[in-house]
């Protein structure tokens, strides 16, 4: 197994780099992290040149590959090594709603993936638990909701560090478990949810600041009842967000990119991804990949088979130039989670770096130095 501490052979890669100060036509030399950036500035990506992306970061995964992360650690394997090979250098591992044994099996084959990570895939930073914290009203593909407790969180959380927990905040005792949460350093995220406006700002108060795959299972924008939606919108710095223009309108994107400062993407994908039309598993459920989308049998929608190259090459085609729609697939997030040392390409930071065309298709994918496999991408 590979840890931080292991560091590849140094390397330099040279075309137009997208450094934190802009555009810069050079070099970035690196080991497992950054040794120095080097270039001329420039406007926009050289035409010819490979354009260097900083790696991008997914903080909601539930799968990929054929492989659904509730089944352990060689499924969260297969889902890490298949994302890698779409430029996600970090990722958290998305578990959804079982019951508090199943959730204990899998976080302990996560912890130690999160400590050690293996060569080929991309780094996994611990946990965004999806649930059980939910209501019921707003399960979306989720099989089950129940109320939190701090004492379950402890106890998952000793097994495999849990870094934004999905809840809805109007459930009893969760504007508590909000401030529990923050204490621990857990992003506590509003999903899943029929809160009203006035609610959702309870939960801001409390040290909610993000919201679970925005727009969908939550109560929608009305001009005399905003709800979640409108306070998101009126209010949040952060919000994750699935571009496939299946779960969300490419008009609501739009709003909400001209809302929200530091919104950011996520695939909120699933064992469909990467793989052909078929039947999968989401959890304990069964879901049905037909072209891009997953469904449940009674056609919920269950997650996205979406991968973050696709979701910048989308946020692109809706207008958005290269290095905000970069952004929005790694700093962002990395800013969010507290992540100083990626999600940039800066001296000291991890060298996760994407390599691409000017046409942003992907040529090399380097997770903290080492150079991925493409060859089943």
């Amino acid at each position: 197994m590979t840890s931080q501490a292991e560091s590849p052979r140094p390397g330099t890669l040279e075309g137009t780099i997208l450094a934190p100060s802009g555009w810069l036509r050079g070099s970035v030399r690196f080991a497992g992290r950054i040794l120095s950036v080097e270039g001329e500035p420039c406007p926009a990506p050289v035409e010819g040149l490979p354009v260097v992306l900083p790696g991008f970061i997914d903080p909601h995964v539930h799968g990929g590959g054929g492989a659904d992360i509730m089944g352990g650690r060689e499924a969260l394997l297969t889902t890490a090594r298949m994302h890698a090979r779409h430029g996600t250098t970090s990722l958290l591992a998305s578990t959804i709603s079982d019951a508090r044994e199943a959730l204990a099996r899998v976080f302990a084959e996560i912890g130690p993936l999160v400590r050690d990570r293996e060569p080929g895939s991309a780094r996994v930073l611990g946990v965004h638990l999806e649930g059980p914290y939910i209501n019921a009203g707003k399960l979306g593909a989720q099989p089950t909701s129940r109320p939190g407790t701090l004492e379950e969180v402890l106890a998952l959380h000793a097994m495999a560090p849990i870094r934004v927990l999905t809840l809805a905040p109007e459930l009893e005792g969760h504007l508590t478990l909000i401030r529990e949460l923050r204490a621990m350093g857990i992003l506590p995220q509003i999903g899943h949810t029929l809160a009203t406006y006035e609610k959702t700002l309870e939960a801001f108060e409390a040290g909610a600041r993000s919201f679970t795959h925005l727009f969908n299972a939550m109560t929608g924008l009305q001009h005399r009842d905003p709800g979640v939606v409108g306070a998101a919108l009126a209010h949040a710095d952060y919000a994750e967000i699935i571009v496939d223009f299946l779960h969300v309108h490419p008009g609501a994107i739009r709003t909400a990119l001209r809302a929200i400062p530091k919104l950011y993407c996520v695939t909120d994908g699933t064992a469909g991804a990467g793989m052909p039309d078929g039947t999968y598993h989401l959890g304990t459920q069964t879901v049905f990949k037909r072209g891009a989308g997953v469904r449940l049998a009674d056609g919920t929608l269950a997650g996205s088979t979406l991968t973050l190259d696709d979701a910048l090459r989308n946020l692109v085609s809706l207008g958005l130039p290269l290095e905000e729609a970069s952004r929005r697939t790694s700093s962002y997030a990395a800013d969010y989670l507290g992540l100083e040392d990626r999600g940039r390409i800066r001296a000291g930071c991890w060298a996760d770096l994407v390599v691409m065309t000017t046409a942003l298709r992907i040529q090399d994918v380097f997770v903290e130095g080492e150079r991925i496999d493409l060859a089943d991408a």
